[in-house]
């Protein structure tokens, strides 16, 4: 799913922000990706997403090249895959329905197409029945999940979140983790960058470290049971 091989990113002001990655996850997997501010976490989801190219190296995703896609076959690319932002990127004067929709729209879905998925997406995180409502309306936690939502309304079989917890509570962010766990059980691969550690070691997920712009180590604990999820 993800192969990244001595990938090094460098930006034109010579930082170079990842240094020669090496990393293989695997279809189906949920990884978590841990690091200090400025390791290059968010770089590393940057290139998978093709909103960056990397520099040097290998990077192979959904069994595409990134450093030889050409630029008109980004978007198809992008479809497959789901993006969640730590700060929501809701568009404040559409509604629930509306911002999840977007990515089908922009896709000319068919409008019965897109009812149908976007109501589908909404079940899976919980918020059916608040389609109408706007952002403003919502807590902090749901506009998360119409975030989540939007990101795999279009079914990619890849989803990648920076920091999707990072203005949770600790009760809110294992519940956040735990819808992302449901999604990985259906089959999505799941890669979340986050500085929550104390999340990460309750998860007992696979462990990717990222420290001074390589892949500094890789912990894989023993799954536990999370509340509401078995």
């Amino acid at each position: 799913m993800i192969s990244f091989d001595r990938v090094v990113k460098r930006y034109p002001n010579g930082r170079e922000a990842l240094a020669g990655v090496t990393l293989e996850i695997a279809a189906g997997e949920m990884v978590v990706l841990t690091g200090r501010s400025g390791a290059g976490k968010s770089t590393l989801l940057k290139l998978i997403a093709l909103l960056e190219r990397p520099t040097r190296g290998r990077a192979i995703v959904n069994g595409v090249n990134l450093s030889d896609l050409p630029a008109k076959r980004i978007p198809a690319f992008r479809r497959g895959v789901g993006m969640v932002f730590q700060d929501h990127k809701l568009l404040p004067n559409n509604d629930v329905f509306d911002n999840v929709a977007l990515p089908l729209v922009v896709t000319d879905t068919s409008l019965r197409e897109i009812d149908k998925r976007v109501r589908a997406a909404l079940d899976q995180v919980g918020l059916l029945g608040k389609e109408r409502q706007l952002p403003e309306e919502l807590s902090v936690g749901e506009q998360q999940r119409v975030g989540i939502a939007r990101a795999i309304v279009g079914r990619p079989p890849l989803l990648i979140a920076d920091e999707p917890t990072g203005n949770l509570d600790p009760e809110l962010a294992v519940e956040m983790m735990t819808l992302f766990r449901r999604l990985n059980s259906v089959g999505v691969t799941v890669l979340l960058a986050t500085h929550d550690l104390h999340l990460v070691r309750e998860s007992g997920l696979r462990e990717v470290v990222l420290e001074g712009g390589t892949v500094h180590d890789h912990t894989v604990g023993a799954l536990p049971t999370i509340k509401g999820v078995r």
